[in-house]
């Protein structure tokens, strides 16, 4: 991705009517008489004051029917860096939509006209759009050094809200609802024609679309104090999100958006080297997902060889159980060991694996089985507590050495010819 070409000034940097502005910022509107005026002469203080390049501050009135648009009109009459666009429909979502689209502007964003974000955040939030660095940019109340003041009812929707994002379409980002957001104009002009909802579930369709296309998202902790006069019908607007969700999530699975040609035409290109991995001495290829995988099969199947021992314990001796559940539990560890860590799919060599995982069972046995022999004679009289305990720290230490032979033996891929010789750079 190539930055925005941009020359920075002082603060005291305008575009002036005509000129090609680096920042467009929206203030969408809705019968907003009463804080209009006073928010936008603050927000165009403040970047006066403190931004470094040229701006533009948009006002886009959608529907107002009380005095907003007359207001509107008079700041861009008397102020140079204002503009009024107005809309007969509702919809903050179409408002945004609207005016990113047809704006010249190099770096769109937007802020609620109650300005609860602090201003200070402008400047973090839009830097890495104006580099190059990111493709996105959003403020976030729910990431670490956000300071935030509002109601423990807003709090928990927020967080519910997107708990339901992070569990139905992957989000992977904090905050989806704070308005407080910025996009590179390229970018915008690639996904707006695919973003379908014109209210509040607008940011979290652009947000998800851009990174199921693998784009940048930058996140800015901010300052925000809830605005006790919101208008907002939590419960109507509640509604129209999980319906969004349910559309958006449907769109994906069915694959009705094109996620791949947006990918191909704007993603992150791969890390260089095998697999679109960086080629790290020492550092195999898949390590760290590998890891999380086979640590987490390994704890459900340490739960359940815990589970068994207990359940064999009543009807035998404590090596026997051991020996019973850590068979069961090594064959089932195996086989998902097989599929989900080292992605091996199909029947071929599924015989083989399963007497290779036997063999490092019984290695795995031999750790286990000595602990117990050995607490056995150091203390014949010892309760079933210290039995358990001493199972665990002896699994522990055996599904250590089943990675390693997992990785190195078991499941061992032909090492890939080496590149003969990397890109010194990473096209962006």
């Amino acid at each position: 991705m190539s930055p925005v070409a941009t020359e920075p000034a002082g603060p005291s940097t305008s575009a002036g009517r005509g000129a090609r502005v680096v920042l467009d910022i929206v203030v969408p509107v809705h019968n907003e008489q009463a804080d209009l005026e006073t928010s936008v002469r603050r927000l165009h203080a403040h970047l006066r004051a403190t931004f470094p390049y040229s701006f533009r501050i948009t006002v886009a009135d959608n529907a107002s029917t009380d005095s907003t648009p007359l207001i509107g009109a008079r700041l861009a009459a008397e102020i140079p860096e204002v503009r009024l666009h107005r809309l007969e429909q509702k919809g903050r979502g179409r408002a945004l939509h609207t005016v990113w689209s047809a704006s010249d502007a190099q770096v769109l964003a937007y802020c609620d006209v109650d300005l609860s974000t602090d201003l200070n955040a402008v400047l973090p939030l839009v830097a890495p759009l104006v580099s190059g660095h990111s493709d996105l940019a959003i403020g976030t109340r729910l990431g670490r050094g956000s300071r935030v003041v509002r109601g423990a009812k807003r709090e928990f929707i927020s967080r519910c809200y997107n708990l339901i994002l992070r569990s139905t379409l992957q989000a992977g980002f904090s905050d989806a609802q704070c308005g407080f957001k910025a996009i590179r104009a390229d970018v915008a002009q690639r996904l707006l024609p695919l973003v379908e909802d014109t209210g509040w579930f607008f940011d979290t369709e652009l947000l998800v679309l851009a990174e199921r296309a693998d784009l940048r998202i930058h996140e800015v902790p901010v300052d925000w104090v809830d605005d006790p006069n919101s208008t907002v019908d939590i419960v109507a607007t509640a509604t129209a999100d999980l319906k969004g969700v349910w559309r958006v999530g449907r769109a994906l699975a069915t694959g009705a958006l094109p996620i791949a040609e947006v990918r191909a035409q704007l993603g992150r290109a791969p890390l260089p080297g095998a697999g679109g991995q960086l080629a790290v001495d020492g550092v195999p290829k898949g390590l760290p997902t590998q890891l999380v995988r086979f640590a987490a099969i390994g704890v459900a199947s340490t739960l359940a060889n815990l589970l068994l021992f207990l359940l064999f314990r009543t009807v035998m001796g404590p090596i026997a159980a051991n020996v019973v559940a850590l068979l069961v539990t090594t064959v089932a560890n195996t086989a998902a060991n097989r599929r989900l860590t080292f992605g091996v799919r199909g029947r071929e060599g599924a015989a083989k694996h399963q007497f290779q995982g036997l063999i490092v069972f019984a290695l795995g046995l031999g750790l286990t089985t000595g602990a117990l022999a050995l607490l056995g004679v150091l203390f014949p009289a010892a309760h079933q507590g210290i039995e358990v305990a001493t199972i665990v720290v002896a699994n522990l230490v055996a599904t250590v050495l089943r990675f390693l032979l997992f990785r190195a033996w078991v499941f061992r891929t032909p090492a890939a010819a080496a590149p003969a010789e990397l890109p010194t750079q990473i096209a962006a």
